[in-house]
């Protein structure tokens, strides 16, 4: 994590990271003023604070209460050498809770990650640079000595070469790169997270069985995402952006639809358009983009190469964004390389899909197969000897498709967690599949897991599908577990060169019918591919493209940013926008515009039910703004002072809509229940002096909005790349 600090005023500094800012002084004693704790004190107070939050985790995977626990942490100083101290971290814990308990809270204390990395001893690094921003990949710490060359299966470079290549190219586009996180809670199954210091919001999860196969992972997803635009999907790009040459890529294409908002001619293709608009309801207009937010330039579209016959066919972008996630994009050393990868991963989620809807059941691997691959074996004994149970499946039906699948069972909870991975390589294939498990999770993630379940329909549900896919934490059936499988076990094998396992897979699809699709990016620098396969390797349902595509924020994004400076018909015409689009009142505002707010302000954790309660408020129509409120009230998980601000919202309104009630009566009272500031923003609200309280001002020159800034900013660097890039090749 990048902590960039400023001097403020006398001795006070500002130390900022992510979406936080901490403010440190000095006492006056040492000639500060005392207005805040000094950098010594956070760090005292991180230590008892990790501690706390490790015992909370302990407590709620065990439905123990937390509300009469008590920790304190007092530090012991040497009194002749003040670097030597003690810790002292003591628990009160009530009577009832069990010994077992006791000890295991005990335990959840010495994990405490503060406490680890001062055991450990960490090492400081100090030095002079020229450019704080300049100087990236400062924090990538697996480098190649030169002497190194650690080759893997399906690389076709070394491991080394591969971490030098991916980081220069991210250097070189001025990003800096920071490691988060590793985690190694099993033999040979290693993940960590890394993002753009500047842009946090742009960020990869790596794994793999070493630590340097992880950090390739996490380089080559990051790659590949800032390739296919996916760090910025659903996002306003901001007016420089939308009105420049191109938005997306150099060689996009932009159509018009039709008089009556027809497809146009050109777009998509004959096998294309009868998989997206099967009954015949999609229309251009549903295919604005989302990004640049300027229908009057049409349908931004993307070439893509048609493998059957190497026609060039137009897709919008939108319907990439709405369909598709991150499903069918790859970056690897050579082409051939990300082909293979983004295959596997294809097959691996449809392949899934398959069966967990139909709720099939899976051959064993045989204890023999496994034993070819002692490593994972080990893993899987590390896990096991954690109380998981784990089962590992051949996930081919029946030698069809390359993907293995592990399963780990918590017996402890009752959940159950089914991991994929797929791969032309059954070794391959199998380790990703632990790997993939194990992905950014700790022993106690592992109390999260959903249990299986005999109910067909929460199984099939099309959002479960969609839980699988983000992260594998969606519902399986019980019918997944039985000794009956639907298909043989079957040793199978599709590996060869990166090419003839390219074909293979590309094969396959052929064989089952599919067309594929693929458009290849290099102008960072790595080859990229994105494959889709309509019908095929799809995340959401085609109708969204009419009933929930993510350009609705067209309709509200410039009036939500500017709700400041709207007229009251203005506003009565937001609201009735929103009535009418039946949309789910709990939905972020985050979600519908495509604005990244700060998640700590009000902007940040705005629904549609409160901002159509403010708009009531403002528009002076306090019946409808006190159902609202109570609403609001009943399913609020808001902070608790926005809570509190209802509270008083809601009993000032119960005031005034009752004639035999006078405010004034009740005025001493709320003011010490709720506070002077609480009740008279309250008041302000209901009698129109206040307005929108708690949201600042903004526009869609998005003013304020440095999260949303700092992720434009990521991507005006990828921006000007490929202009630079462009303008070379003319």
């Amino acid at each position: 994590m990048e902590i960039k600090v400023n001097y403020l005023d006398n001795l006070r500094l500002e130390a900022k990271f992510d979406d936080f800012t901490v403010i440190s002084d000095q006492p006056i004693r040492y000639k500060g003023d005392g207005s805040a704790p000094g950098p010594f004190d956070y760090f005292l107070a991180s230590s008892a604070m990790c501690a706390a939050y490790f015992v909370k985790v302990y407590c709620n995977t065990r439905n123990i209460p937390t509300d009469n626990i008590r920790l304190s942490q007092n530090n012991i100083v040497d009194p002749e050498d003040r670097y030597k101290q003690i810790f002292r971290i003591q628990v009160e814990l009530p009577e009832d809770i069990s010994d077992r308990d006791r000890q295991g809270i005990v335990r959840s204390i010495e994990r405490c990650t503060v406490k680890k990395v001062v055991q450990a001893g960490p090492d400081f690094q100090i030095e002079l640079v020229d450019n704080l921003d300049d100087d990236t990949q400062a924090l990538l710490t697996v480098r190649p000595d030169g002497e190194a060359a650690t080759f893997i299966e399906g690389k076709d470079l070394p491991l080394e070469q591969t971490i030098a290549n991916m980081s220069a190219i991210l250097a070189d586009l001025g990003m800096k790169i920071e490691i988060a996180s590793w985690r190694n809670i099993v033999p040979h199954v290693w993940s960590l997270h890394i993002r753009d210091a500047a842009s946090p919001m742009c960020f990869t999860n790596g794994k793999g069985a070493t630590k340097e196969a992880a950090l390739c992972s996490a380089l080559g997803e990051f790659i590949e995402r800032l390739s296919c635009n996916f760090f910025y999907n659903d996002q306003y790009f901001g007016q420089d952006i939308a009105n420049s040459e191109f938005v997306h890529y150099p060689n996009e294409k932009w159509f018009q639809p039709g008089p009556k908002g027809e497809m146009p001619a050109g777009l998509l293709d004959d096998h294309c358009l009868a998989i997206y608009d099967p009954d015949g309801e999609l229309l251009g207009t549903h295919l604005f983009d989302t990004n640049s937010g300027t229908p009057e330039r049409g349908i931004c579209a993307i070439p893509y190469v048609r493998q059957s016959d190497g026609e060039v066919v137009y897709f919008p972008s939108n319907l990439i964004e709405n369909l598709y996630l991150s499903n069918g994009m790859s970056a690897g050393n050579t082409l051939p390389e990300a082909q293979v990868q983004c295959l596997s991963e294809i097959f691996e989620r449809a392949v899934k899909k398959e069966i967990i809807e139909n709720e099939i059941a899976l051959p064993d691997v045989p204890e023999a197969v496994l034993a070819r691959y002692p490593h994972i074996q080990e893993g899987i004994r590390a896990l096991e000897a954690q109380g998981f149970p784990v089962l590992v499946k051949d996930a081919s039906l029946g030698g069809q498709f390359p993907v293995m699948c592990v399963t780990l069972m918590n017996p402890r909870t009752g959940g159950v967690f089914a991991s994929f991975g797929a791969h032309p390589s059954f070794q391959v294939a199998l380790e990703r599949s632990l790997t993939e498990l194990l992905q950014g999770r700790s022993f106690e993630g592992l109390n999260d897991l959903p249990a299986p379940t005999f109910n067909s329909m929460a199984v099939t549900e099309p959002n479960n599908y969609v839980e699988h896919f983000i992260d594998s934490s969606g519902v399986i059936s019980w019918r997944f577990f039985s000794a009956r499988p639907t298909h043989a076990f079957c040793d199978w094998d599709f590996s060869g060169s990166n090419e003839d396992e390219a074909a293979t897979l590309f094969g396959i699809l052929e064989d089952l019918g599919h067309e594929c699709y693929m458009a290849v990016f290099e102008d960072l620098g790595a080859p990229v591919c994105r494959i889709l396969v309509p019908g095929y390797s799809e995340v959401y349902p085609v109708e969204d493209l009419v009933w929930d595509n993510t350009n609705m924020a067209l309709r509200f994004r410039e009036d939500i940013l500017g709700l400041h400076r709207l007229s009251d018909k203005a506003l009565v015409a937001l609201v009735e926008r929103l009535e009418e689009s039946e949309l789910d009142t709990y939905m972020k505002i985050i979600t519908l515009i495509g604005i990244e707010f700060d998640e700590n302000t009000v902007w940040g954790q705005l629904t549609i039910l409160e901002l159509k309660l403010l708009i009531y408020l403002a528009l002076g129509e306090l019946e409808e703004a006190r159902e609202l409120v109570e609403t609001f009230l009943q399913f609020n998980d808001n902070t608790v002072e926005r809570g509190r601000f209802y509270q008083a919202m809601q009993a000032v309104l119960e005031v005034t809509l009752d004639d035999e009630l006078a405010l004034e009566d009740y005025l001493v009272n709320f003011r010490r229940m709720f506070g002077d500031a609480i009740l008279d923003a309250a008041i302000g609200s209901v009698d129109g002096t206040v307005r929108f309280h708690g949201l600042t001002p903004t526009s869609m020159a998005l003013e304020g909005l440095d999260r949303h800034l700092r992720l434009i900013d990521s991507y005006k660097k990828l921006h000007a790349a490929r202009r630079k890039k462009s303008a070379a090749a003319r």
